[in-house]
């Protein structure tokens, strides 16, 4: 095992209570059945899987050749609130039998149904490790209660979004335990498209029927409004008629409300209809490729605002079952479904449509990461949840390993006259700050840096603070984060080439922004004036033993030294145009100059961009940084904020 601290297989119990949360965990499942050697499954199916008006769906967990250990019958029909109560407590009666006996390292529970808040209660009542897939995220439904619920209960969180992921921060989960992996479903629909799809087509649809020119339709009962819901399902199947297109309707779930729905179809004559076929299930990988191909999809299932957004699928989302949720330009909501007609004006504005797929729920490569995640899982760490509250100004209490360890960077800022290498709290304080003349050599600058670091990381022992890791660089923010990369090298905005024969620089290259405009390279032109006696005017001074610097470079410009504007015209210059790449490329809404060249280049910079940018970024924000020491908290921050999250 990996770090799991066990000599044993990790034993993982996945339960799966519905169609569209196996569609989720069945990659998951595939997974682990593929590392026999790290893990055991077993696999507990409950909930709507083992209803026949439902489906049987259980089958297809059997067809997908996976042992199902145990069978729970755990639905209360009645199709009410009373009933989804019930089948809770029916669940948690029957749960504990199945839990001591299979006695699982760790239960994997998917989303927000009323299934799986029984699984996690159970679960965690009996002391087993809970991994919660798809938590942080809103819908605008009770889902959203459910959801949250099982965050609090859940021990382990894999989330699919950016955004997911900081609502579960702010809900004060571990951050050691949060993994952003994706969605599950995604590592199969992004290999999904290209497969023979039009024999599935006509085997749910018709021999007459063609890609793009057919409607998926998939409504659930909304269980706060079920009146409501059940009205707008009723306009909706009549706009549906309206349209006159092959439709695929697929029957709802579980939910209080659903028999209400099923009487609307059968009172519309849904299932005789020549226009529409009415099913209780497809099989996901055939429900892909209906979606995948269809002219547009409609309803209020989380699939249309999930999954269907990454074939650019047009998608129409009535009504407010998924109003939290993220999506792509491809949906289209109709937040008031209250008329036929609206409904009806949505279907004609959206079906035929093409949009660009979108992957804001996964890149395709969720499982082997989970999978890495669950290896990494150390069941000997203590089982009772920790949660990280943010601090309270009243509390006056202490803990004593936060007296004893501060946690830091060393920040590294080469500038032109001195190296400066600082500790840096998570505070964003400076610690301890160590400065010494920049050498002349690249060996002997480097071999400075990494003599200045070795000294800074020993003082921080003595100091408790905790060194995370080193920091060099500029930075790229991005809704509110630092971008880093693929290998941590994102944002070397000095390197930036803005001219084809422009001077050497000390990466290897020539023309690089680095080149013409930082401390260095200004004091490599001040050095040639001074040799050649044509920097230092009236009232300026260089004693003997002082070396040359960019700030006497800076002061014989002020006082009117031609060639000295002109090297700081240049060097400006050259930022300028870098900048100006930048707003091509980011199209950033600030750009914020730090340093103690900063306040010399600014209006130059300024220039630039009104010269040569385009006019669609000239309006963009230029500012110098008020902060003390910016090089050094922006170094740190890059790795601060790094090492405090989890991404595998």
């Amino acid at each position: 095992m990996e770090k799991n601290g066990n000599n044993r297989k990790l034993r993982v119990c996945v339960a799966t209570c519905n169609r569209a949360d196996y569609s989720k965990l069945a990659p998951i499942m595939f997974g682990i059945k593929t590392e026999p050697e790290f893990f055991e499954l077993d696999v507990v199916v409950l909930g709507s899987h083992l209803i026949d008006d439902y489906g049987n769906t259980y089958r297809m967990i059997e067809q997908d050749d996976f042992d199902i250990n145990t069978r729970l019958h755990t639905i209360v029909r009645g199709e009410d609130e009373a009933a989804m109560v019930e089948s809770v407590g029916l669940a948690l009666v029957k749960l504990p039998d199945v839990l001591n006996r299979l006695k699982p390292d760790i239960m994997i529970v998917h989303g927000d149904r009323f299934d799986a808040l029984a699984l996690a209660t159970s679960a965690a009542l009996m002391n087993i490790r809970i991994l919660h897939i798809e938590g942080g995220e809103v819908s605008g439904t009770i889902d959203d209660s459910i959801r949250h619920a099982i965050t609090k209960l859940a021990h382990y969180h894999v989330c699919c979004t950016r955004s997911a992921e900081q609502h579960l921060i702010s809900m004060c989960e571990d951050h050691d335990r949060i993994l952003l992996a994706g969605c599950p479903s995604y590592d199969k629909l992004l290999s999904a498209k290209n497969k023979d799809y039009m024999s599935i087509i006509r085997m749910w649809l018709g021999d007459d029927v063609k890609s793009k020119d057919y409607i998926v339709a998939l409504q659930h009962p909304v269980t706060t409004d079920i009146k409501h819901s059940i009205k707008m399902f009723e306009l909706t199947l009549d706009a549906l008629i309206s349209f006159n297109k092959r439709t695929l309707v697929l029957f709802p779930n579980i939910d209080a409300g659903s028999k209400e729905m099923v009487r609307v179809m059968r009172k519309k004559g849904i299932e005789h209809h020549p226009n529409f076929r009415a099913v209780k299930h497809v099989p996901f990988d055939q429900f892909i490729q209906l979606v995948a191909h269809a002219g547009c999809m409609i309803g209020n299932s989380s699939c249309g605002v999930r999954e269907v957004g990454a074939f650019g699928t047009p998608v129409i989302n009535l009504g407010t079952r998924q109003i939290g949720r993220e999506t792509g330009e491809n949906v289209l909501h109709v937040r008031d479904a209250d008329t036929q007609d609206k409904i009806l004006q949505a279907l004609h504005l959206q079906f035929g449509k093409q949009y660009p797929c979108s992957k804001i729920y996964g890149d395709g490569n969720a499982v082997p990461r989970i999978l890495k995640f669950l290896k990494s899982i150390d069941l000997q760490e203590p089982l009772q949840k920790k949660f990280c509250f943010p601090p309270v100004k009243e509390n006056i209490s202490q803990d004593i390993d936060h007296i004893l360890e501060t946690l830091s960077a060393l920040a590294v800022d080469l500038g032109g006259t001195n190296l400066r290498v600082a500790i840096v709290s998570m505070k964003g304080e400076i610690v301890k700050k160590y400065t010494q003349f920049n050498p002349k050599t690249y060996e002997e600058r480097i071999n400075l840096i990494l003599q200045m670091c070795v000294e800074a990381a020993a003082e921080a022992v003595k100091l408790n603070c905790r060194i995370l890791g080193v920091g060099i660089g500029g930075g790229i923010i991005h809704q509110h984060e630092l971008i880093h990369g693929s290998s941590f090298c994102a944002a070397e905005l000095g390197h930036l080439v803005v001219s084809l024969d422009g001077p050497d620089c000390s990466c290897g290259s020539h023309g690089c922004i680095e080149a013409y405009a930082s401390g260095m390279a200004l004091q490599r032109e001040a050095k040639k004036l001074h040799d050649e006696d044509l920097l230092l005017v009236e009232g300026m001074s260089v004693p003997k033993d002082e070396a040359v610097g960019a700030l006497h470079l800076i002061q014989a410009a002020k006082l009117g030294n031609a060639k000295a504007q002109s090297i700081l015209r240049t060097a400006g210059t050259a930022l300028g145009l870098g900048v100006v790449n930048i707003l091509h490329t980011m199209n950033p809404s600030l750009v914020i100059l730090s340093g103690v060249l900063a306040s010399h280049y600014i209006h130059i910079v300024k220039d630039v961009i009104r010269q040569q940018a385009l006019s669609s970024v000239q309006d963009v924000d230029v500012v110098v940084s008020d902060l003390v020491d910016p090089a050094l908290l922006g170094a740190a921050s890059m790795v601060l904020d790094y090492t405090t999250r989890r991404i595998y």
